[in-house]
Parts: C-alpha cells; sequence; structure tokens
C-alpha cells in the first residue's frame, strides 16, 4: 500500500523546493512546466468549464499558487470578479479565483480554482 506521507525529490533530478507536497497515495495534478503539484484528484469539481485558450478544471482548493489582483471580467457565464492565479514556482500563468460571481446561479464559484489543461499534467497513481 503505497505511503501517505509526501513525496520526496526525485534523486535524478535537480532538487526544487515546493511550498507544498501532495501525499503520493492521492492522484494529484502538476504544473506541466516545472512539475509542482497544484491539486488532488479528491479536490476537481468539474472538468466542464472553458478557459482563456481553452479547457479546463474546476477545483475546491489548489497549492503552490499565487494570485493576483481580483477584476471584473465578463465570461461565458456572466459577470465575475476574478484573479489570475499562477505557479508560484516557475510564475507560469495557469487560470484564475473566482472571487465574486454577481449572478445567483454562479455563486457556486466564488473561492474555486479555474486551471487549464495545458498548463497542468496527471501525476501519482494514474495507471
Amino acid at each position: 500500500m503505497p505511503s501517505c506521507e509526501p513525496a520526496p525529490p526525485a534523486a535524478c533530478l535537480p532538487t526544487k523546493t515546493f511550498r507544498s507536497y501532495l501525499p503520493r497515495c492521492h492522484r494529484t495534478y502538476s504544473c506541466v512546466h516545472c512539475r509542482a503539484h497544484l491539486a488532488k484528484h479528491d479536490e476537481l469539481i468539474s472538468k466542464s468549464f472553458q478557459g482563456s485558450h481553452g479547457r479546463a478544471y474546476l477545483f475546491n482548493s489548489v497549492v503552490n499558487v499565487g494570485c493576483g489582483p481580483a477584476e471584473q471580467r465578463l465570461l461565458l457565464t456572466g459577470l465575475h470578479s476574478v484573479a489570475d492565479i499562477f505557479c508560484e514556482s516557475c510564475k507560469t500563468t495557469l487560470g484564475w479565483k473566482y472571487e465574486q460571481a454577481f449572478e445567483t446561479s454562479q455563486k457556486y464559484k466564488e473561492g474555486k480554482y479555474i486551471i487549464e489543461m495545458s498548463h497542468m499534467v496527471k501525476d501519482n497513481g494514474w495507471d
């Protein structure tokens, strides 16, 4: 049975230090550019979202991600206040965080995160 301890850095790769390492026993999503852990599969809410540059996933929570200033944007589902999110390690813009939804039907998105599929890769136990 796999350990639920955080994964140590691979011995054959240059050592990178991330803020958070997700446990090896969880299927995870990582930054495609630097492999920093981003989210556990258990935090995935929906695979049916559209980002600025293609398909995206909606997550309840993320790690190793920084947040820019909030701004109002007119998205496919209406007006929202969103803040771009970026990988803390390589600084790549990954998607955004929903700060506020102005339509009642969209309130469930508040505090949630969009990560575009082109910026993440599946890690740990997807076989």
